[in-house]
């Protein structure tokens, strides 16, 4: 089955139609900038502009950087704060006259890593961890999601996770790729205290750059891997989230 998925981020919107068997884009995906500010009005005329580049007519997967439930944006922490509270369904919807479904932008590269990336076949708990704008966190349990988690809100030392450890921080802050991996490996130490995963994934735009960072990390116990479906995971999770409300739906 072909869906449009779309991945909402703090720098940019990307979308392209996906191939939900094998978990591959079927066609080059587009990417936007995100407006700014990132208003619920703009961002889904954004929305809209990918539907109509690819002349989509059918169900649509959009992932949003927040906390989502029932198509409904609870928080906001790297987008505008009007989208709090917001029925974001309703909103992508009525801008695209297409049936979309909404979820939180981390939980969906979460469960396509899961499924067809770096933690294909991989029991017990999978932690994806999206290092971009900000940190997003997913967990999938022998192949079921726990949705929302949002651990890079989780304060380390005083300090919010990802505004320490964010690629986001890493540029604004000038801090080379062994500084950088210093922060994410504190910021996983904690993590691995936590909740002892079976394996740990790293996605978002950091992930092509493995070979940059990845050596300074090490977990005794816990694999930490770079995502391999880098940063089409979004777009891919988007297009699964919306096939599956399809099926619920019927």
């Amino acid at each position: 089955m072909n869906v449009l998925g779309i991945d909402i981020g703090g720098s940019g919107i990307k979308g392209a139609p996906v191939d939900t068997a094998r978990g591959a884009l079927s066609q080059e995906r587009l990417r936007v900038p995100t407006p700014s500010p990132s208003a619920p009005k703009e961002v889904a005329g954004v929305v809209r502009q990918i539907v109509e580049h690819f002349s989509w007519t059918g169900p649509v997967g959009v992932t949003f950087p927040g906390v989502v439930v029932d198509g409904v944006t609870k928080t906001a922490a790297n987008v505008d704060s009007a989208w709090i509270g917001l029925d974001a369904r309703e909103l992508f919807s009525g801008a695209t006259g297409t049936d979309v479904t909404v979820v939180n932008d981390a939980d969906a590269a979460g469960v396509a890593e899961a499924r067809f990336g770096a933690g294909r076949g991989r029991a017990g708990l999978v932690a994806m961890f999206t290092f971009g704008t900000g940190i997003g966190s997913a967990l999938i349990v022998d192949g079921l999601l726990v949705p929302n988690t949002e651990f890079g809100h989780i304060e380390i030392d005083g300090h919010e996770a990802e505004h320490r450890a964010s690629d986001n921080a890493r540029e604004k802050h000038d801090l080379s790729w062994e500084q950088w991996a210093g922060r994410v490996q504190k910021y996983l130490e904690h993590i691995q205290a936590l909740l002892s995963p079976s394996l740990i994934v790293i996605g978002g735009g950091v992930s092509k750059k493995a070979d940059k960072f990845l050596h300074y990390i090490d977990l005794p116990g816990t694999p930490v891997v770079p995502a391999t479906l880098l940063n089409e995971a979004g777009i891919i999770g988007a297009a699964l989230a919306a096939e599956a409300a399809g099926h619920a739906r019927r």
